[in-house]
């Protein structure tokens, strides 16, 4: 069956956002380069480059601790990008924790978690769809306390089951821990709701945005989230940057993840006070570069306007599933009503990795393997996906390029 036209998707500035991602040009064995790993990495854009490259050529100190000019100009940007982070999110500056990533943010509240307020007998829930990040943190927590890890079950279409989750609330719960979007399988999960239900029995709740963060709207005050964590790297922004929002009650009460400069008020040899947070949790030098360009990429998305990428990645996911259920001998793993743009896929009994080779020798970049969810692929019987994942970057061409490598890939495999 032959690809059908592409609707007419508006997005009237793509040429122009298309045009500050330098890396889309290039070409891949040959073929123009059709980016779809964005659940893995996303790009960055000239802005976000330009913002790293004048620290480093113009004003490059370390922050916090200097009264010469360089010092003060760096520390002033670093502090500007926390302002842009809190803004993005809807919190207050002194709430925003910088971290390497969501993984060392998760670890943190764990950390905290496990030295102050889990004990033998109690729980901790999780879901069956949850990134390894977000499993293992929370093993090790466990084990050490001999605690409990409860895990909400996923249907055949990749929900949660919310009453499960409700009958799974009591008083020994310390902490609900969710990914607001699956990156294995895009499904969007009810975090309100699971906040909601959560706190009408005095849980705290910690949210995975990862893979939400540059796709929709975060409002932290008005979830009433306790703490959400995500990743620069997957919003246009440099690796080795994220952050922690907490609420100050909670950062408050947190014990420092490590120690070092920066976050000490006093050290003596018998005793140290800690700076109040967020510097309580940002020992040594931090990541100053990463986190301007994290400042930067959010300022993009935000020019950019986060509600019109959330509407043109929604007909372009929309887009995408229809073409691909037109290929004989596809399967969707995960169908969702609310989903976002990571669509996990087999062919037959055809290994992914063979997939994604020959899309690769297309031009193609998809991610396949078991993306650090291995508990999801046991739930639905695989050892791993061909998952492509959307920016707002990509095009309905794209996606065209992908679903006729898709049947090249079955000609060749039979």
């Amino acid at each position: 069956m032959e690809t059908t036209t592409a609707p007419h998707i508006v997005w009237p500035e793509l040429e122009l956002i298309r045009n500050d991602f330098p890396i889309l040009k290039q070409t891949v064995n040959g073929k123009p380069l059709v980016y779809l790993d964005n659940g893995a990495t996303t790009q960055k854009p000239v802005q976000v480059l330009r913002a790293m490259q004048d620290y480093y050529t113009g004003y490059n100190s370390n922050v916090h601790r200097g009264v010469h000019t360089l010092s003060q100009q760096a520390t002033s940007a670093y502090e500007a990008a926390r302002h842009q982070v809190a803004h993005y999110i809807g919190a207050h500056n002194h709430e925003v924790v910088f971290t390497k990533g969501t993984t060392d943010a998760i670890n943190l509240v764990a950390a905290g978690f496990r030295k102050e307020f889990l004990h033998e007998g109690d729980e901790i829930i999780i879901s069956a769809m949850e990134h390894h990040s977000n499993i293992v943190p929370w093993q090790l927590a466990c084990e050490e306390k001999k605690a409990h890890l409860k895990v909400v079950p996923v249907n055949d279409n990749g929900e949660l089951d919310m009453e499960a989750f409700a009958s799974m609330l009591n008083p020994r719960v310390k902490l609900v821990s969710i990914a607001w979007i699956s990156n294995t399988l895009g499904t969007i999960n009810p975090v309100k709701d699971i906040i909601t239900l959560a706190h009408e029995q005095g849980i705290p709740v910690l949210l995975d945005a990862a893979q939400a963060a540059g796709h929709l709207p975060l409002k932290v005050h008005e979830l009433d989230v306790d703490f959400l964590a995500l990743s620069g790297h997957k919003v246009y922004g440099p690796t080795g940057i994220g952050i922690l929002y907490g609420k100050e009650e909670w950062l408050n009460k947190l014990p420092p993840y490590q120690g070092g400069g920066d976050m000490i008020k006093h050290v003596t040899f018998e005793k140290t006070t800690y700076a109040e947070p967020p510097l309580k949790f940002e020992a040594g030098t931090p990541a100053i570069a990463e986190a301007i360009g994290l400042g930067a990429a959010l300022a993009y998305i935000t020019q950019t306007g986060i509600h019109k990428i959330m509407a043109y990645e929604h007909q372009l996911t929309a887009y995408a599933l229809e073409q691909l259920r037109t290929i004989d001998g596809l399967r969707l793993v995960g169908d969702a009503k609310e989903r976002s743009g990571a669509i996990s896929f087999l062919i037959g009994d055809t290994h992914p990795s063979d997939v994604g080779v020959l899309l690769d020798q297309q031009g193609i970049a998809v991610r396949t393997g078991h993306h650090c969810t291995q508990p999801l692929m046991d739930r639905f019987e695989c050892p791993g996906t061909v998952r492509a994942s959307l920016a707002f970057y990509n095009t309905t061409a794209e996606i065209d390029r992908l679903v006729e490598g898709v049947r090249k890939a079955v000609t060749l495999l039979g």
